[in-house]
C-alpha cells in the first residue's frame, strides 16, 4: 500500500464496490433533491452554480502549464526504464472475477496512450500514468523477472535451480493467478519453490492463494533448513510481519477504509477529469484478498539463506515504508531487490488514509547502509512497485537522492519547528533544493513534501502547537455555526467567494465555503462552490492520491455520501482467523459501547481452548481489561472455546456463540453483553466534506 501499498483490509468493504457504481456514472439531474439538498436554489442560480462537473478554468491552465517549465520534459529516463526488456503483454488487460465483474483495468487508462495532458491534468501527473499503463511482463536481467500493471504492486519472479522465488504477490487473488499464468506462459511453467513477502501491507500479501495454496505452504514450526529442502513452500518475511499484517489496519479499519475511498479514487470515474495514478500504481485492483501463515521471519539483519540454489541476503528496514520491511540482496545476479523503500516516486511519512507516522530518518539511513553494503557491486535496483533502475551508477545515484529527499525533508522540518513554525507553516515554507525536486523519481505523485513535513512535525511534536486557544477547540459543527453569526449574509459571503473563485482563489474559497457547509450542509450554493474550487485543486495537483481526495469531496458535495450507497464487502476471513486473542480482545474493546456499562463492574473468565490461554475479563465502569493467565472463582460468567467464537459476541445474540463455546454462569448477563459491542455496527460510513 503500501501502504497501499498501505491498504486496511477491513476498511476495503467499504470501498471496492464503488467502482461499478463510479462507473455506471450517476446523473446529476435531480441528485440534491435526492439528498435533501434543496437550499439556496436561488443564490445557485445567481451565481451560475451547477452541480455538474466543470472544465479547468483560465488559472488552472496556466498552472499547469507552469509544470512544463519547472520539470524537463525532454528526459525520458523513467519512461524508457518503465518500458525496458518487456516481453509480452496482451493488447488490452482487464481481469475479472468468477462472477464475471472486472477487478482490475488497464483498459480504463487508455485515454492517455497518445494524447498530451489536458489542462484538467497536472503534466507531470499525466506522464506518470502514462508510466504506470506500460503492462506486462518484463525481464530485468537473467534470472529476474517481473510482471507489471497486473495490480498495483509487482509479482517479481526470481529463477531458481528447479522453479520460481516469488516475490511478494499482489493484492488480489485474481491479478495474481492472471500475473502467474502469464509469467509461465511465456517463460515457461515452473513451480514456486519459496515465497518472500518485503513487508505486510495487502498489496503485498492479499494475491498468496493466486500463487500457492494453504496446503501448499510449509508450517512454521518446521526449521528454515528443512523448509527449503521439503516439499513445501516456505513463505519468508522480515520480523513482526504477522502482527502487523493482523492488526495495523484492524482496529482502525473502519475509519482507514471510507478515507482511503478518498486517497485512492475508488469512486471516480478514470479519466481526464477524474481518477489518474498516484505514484506507486494506477489505483488499486478489487478482487478477493487472502493471507497464509508465513512459515519464516528473518529475524537478523543481514541472514543469509539459500533458496532454490539463489544465495540472497536480507537487510531489515523496520520503520520505514512499514513497521516491519526488508529488502535484499542476491549477489550473483549483482541485483538489490529495494522493497517499498525506493519506488520510483515520493512515498509519504504520513499516508492519507490513516496511518502511524513513519521515520524519514530511519528510512534515509536504511538506504545509505544499503549503498555502503551493496553499492559497489549493484547493477540493478528493482522493487514492488513500478520499475527497475540499471547501472552501477545509476542505481547508486537513485538510492543516495532518494535518501537525500527524505533526509531533508525529516530534518528541514525539525529546523523549522525547533525555531517556531507550526505544522501548517512548515508545510507551506518546506521546499526540496532544486537538485533534488529535479529527479523524476522522488516526484510527488504519491506523498508530498507539505504533508511529510507535516507528519514530521506530528511525530515530534504531536497535534499541539503549543497555542492555547487550539488546546480544546470547538467542533467543527460548532465553529462552523458561529463563524456564520459572525460573518452575516452568507449570501454576501458566497458572492465574495464567487469573486475569489474566479480570480483563482480556490484554497481559500473551498475553506470559506466548506465552513458554511459544516454551518448548514443544505446550503446548496456553498456546496456547489465549495465543489468547484476542490476540483480545481485536484486537476492542479501533482500528487494523484490529493487530485483523488480533492475530486472525491468535489463529488460528495454534488451528489452526497457515497459510502451509504456501496455495498458491503466482506474483509477476508483469513486475517481474521490469524488474529491473536489479545488482539480479538482489543478489537472487542473497540466494539464496546462503553456508556452501557458505564455503572458496571464485570468479571467474566475466558480460557481460548484452541491456544490453550486463559485471560480474566474485567469490564470496568465502560472500557473492557483483560489479564492473561488470571481466573477469578468468583466471576458472574466463564467462556471456553475457540478464540474466534469470542467474534460471535459481536452478533447480537447469545445463541451463537452458545452453540461454538461452553458457557457457565449468569445466562442474563451474557444476553446483555451480548446487546453492547454495536459501536462499529454502523461504522465507515460516516461524511467526511460535510457534518
Amino acid at each position: 500500500m503500501c501502504n497501499a501499498c498501505n491498504t486496511p483490509n477491513l476498511g476495503r468493504r467499504q470501498f471496492l464496490g464503488s467502482m461499478a457504481l463510479a462507473g455506471a456514472g450517476l446523473a446529476t439531474t435531480g441528485i440534491f433533491a435526492s439528498f435533501g439538498l434543496t437550499g439556496c436554489a436561488s443564490e445557485s442560480a445567481s451565481l451560475n452554480l451547477t452541480s455538474d462537473q466543470k472544465d479547468a478554468t483560465k488559472t488552472t491552465a496556466k498552472a499547469n502549464k507552469a509544470f512544463y517549465d519547472k520539470l524537463d520534459f525532454s528526459d525520458k529516463t523513467e519512461y524508457e526504464n518503465a518500458t525496458r526488456n518487456l516481453i509480452a503483454s496482451p493488447d488490452a488487460l482487464e481481469i475479472k472475477n468468477a462472477d464475471g465483474n472486472v477487478v482490475w483495468s488497464q483498459k480504463a487508462y487508455a485515454f492517455v496512450e497518445d494524447a498530451d495532458a489536458p489542462d484538467s491534468a497536472n503534466p507531470s501527473l499525466w506522464e506518470d500514468t502514462r508510466n504506470n499503463h506500460v503492462y506486462g511482463l518484463f525481464k530485468v536481467v537473467d534470472g529476474i523477472y517481473q510482471v507489471r500493471g497486473y495490480d498495483m504492486s509487482n509479482l517479481t519472479l526470481v529463477e531458481g535451480e528447479t522453479g520460481w522465488i516469488v516475490f511478494d504477490t499482489l493484492m488480489s487473488v485474481e491479478c495474481s493467478q492472471a500475473a502467474l499464468a502469464l509469467a509461465n506462459e511465456q517463460l515457461g511453467a515452473r513451480p514456486v519453490k519459496a515465497v518472500i513477502i518485503s513487508h505486510p501491507h495487502v498489496d503485498h500479501y492479499g494475491g498468496i492463494k493466486g500463487i500457492i495454496s494453504a496446503e501448499d505452504a510449509a508450517s512454521e514450526n518446521t526449521p528454515i533448513e528443512q523448509q527449503l529442502a521439503g516439499d513445501k513452500v516456505p513463505v519468508i518475511v522480515p520480523q513482526g510481519f504477522l502482527g502487523h499484517a493482523v492488526s495495523e489496519n484492524s482496529y482502525a479499519g473502519y475509519a482507514m477504509g471510507r478515507r482511503a475511498a478518498y486517497q485512492y479514487g475508488g469512486y471516480l470515474k478514470k479519466g481526464a477529469k477524474g481518477s489518474l495514478a498516484m505514484g506507486i500504481g494506477n489505483g488499486q485492483s478489487s478482487g478477493k484478498t487472502s493471507f497464509i501463515r508465513p512459515s519464516y521471519e528473518v529475524a537478523t539483519s543481514g541472514e543469509w539463506l539459500t533458496i532454490d540454489g539463489v544465495r540472497m541476503q536480507f537487510q531489515l528496514t523496520p520503520g520505514t515504508e512499514s513497521p516491519a520491511e526488508m529488502n535484499t540482496w542476491i549477489p550473483s545476479l549483482k541485483a538489490l531487490w529495494v522493497a517499498e523503500n525506493c519506488t520510483g516516486t515520493l512515498h509519504n511519512l504520513y499516508t492519507l488514509r490513516g496511518a502511524q507516522v513513519r521515520d524519514g530518518n530511519a528510512w534515509a539511513k536504511y538506504i545509505t547502509e544499503a549503498v555502503a553494503l551493496y553499492g559497489a557491486e549493484v547493477e540493478v535496483t528493482f522493487q514492488s512497485h513500478n520499475w527497475p533502475h540499471w547501472g552501477n551508477a545509476a542505481v547508486n545515484e537513485y538510492l543516495v537522492n532518494t535518501a537525500a529527499t527524505y533526509k531533508f525533508i525529516n530534518d528541514q522540518a525539525l529546523s523549522m519547528l525547533n525555531n517556531g513554525k507550526v505544522s501548517t507553516e512548515i508545510a507551506h515554507e518546506i521546499a526540496l533544493p532544486q537538485a533534488l525536486e529535479k529527479n523524476w523519481y522522488t516526484r510527488q505523485y504519491y506523498g508530498t513534501v507539505a504533508h511529510n513535513a507535516k507528519a514530521v512535525y506530528q511525530r515530534f511534536m504531536g497535534w499541539y502547537d503549543a497555542n492555547p486557544v487550539h488546546l480544546h477547540e470547538l467542533p467543527p459543527e460548532d465553529f462552523a455555526k458561529k463563524m456564520v453569526d459572525y460573518l452575516g449574509d452568507t449570501d454576501k459571503v458566497l458572492k465574495k467567494a464567487k469573486e475569489d473563485f474566479d480570480k483563482g482563489e480556490y484554497q481559500w474559497v473551498a475553506q470559506i465555503t466548506n465552513i458554511l457547509v459544516f454551518a448548514d450542509p443544505k446550503n446548496t450554493s456553498a456546496r456547489l462552490l465549495c465543489a468547484d474550487a476542490l476540483e480545481q485543486l485536484g486537476y492542479q495537483s501533482e500528487s494523484g492520491t490529493w487530485r483523488n481526495c480533492y475530486l472525491t469531496a468535489a463529488l460528495e458535495l454534488r451528489q452526497g455520501n457515497y459510502a451509504e450507497k456501496m455495498s458491503t464487502f466482506e474483509s477476508s476471513p483469513d486475517t481474521r482467523n490469524n488474529m491473536t486473542t489479545e488482539m480479538i480482545l482489543d478489537y472487542l474493546g473497540i466494539a464496546l459501547d462503553k456508556s452501557a456499562l458505564a455503572d458496571q463492574d464485570i468479571k467474566v473468565n475466558l480460557t481460548a481452548t484452541d491456544t490453550g490461554e486463559q485471560f480474566l475479563l474485567r469490564f470496568k465502569n465502560g472500557p473492557l481489561l483483560h489479564f492473561e493467565g488470571m481466573h477469578d472463582d468468583a466471576a458472574e460468567l466463564s467462556i471456553a472455546g475457540p478464540r474466534q467464537s469470542l467474534l460471535l459476541l459481536m452478533a447480537g445474540s447469545s445463541e451463537k456463540i452458545k452453540q461454538a463455546a461452553n458457557i457457565t454462569g449468569d445466562m442474563d448477563l451474557l444476553d446483555k453483553l451480548c446487546g453492547v459491542f454495536t459501536e462499529l455496527s454502523t461504522a465507515g460510513k460516516f461524511n467526511i466534506i460535510e457534518p
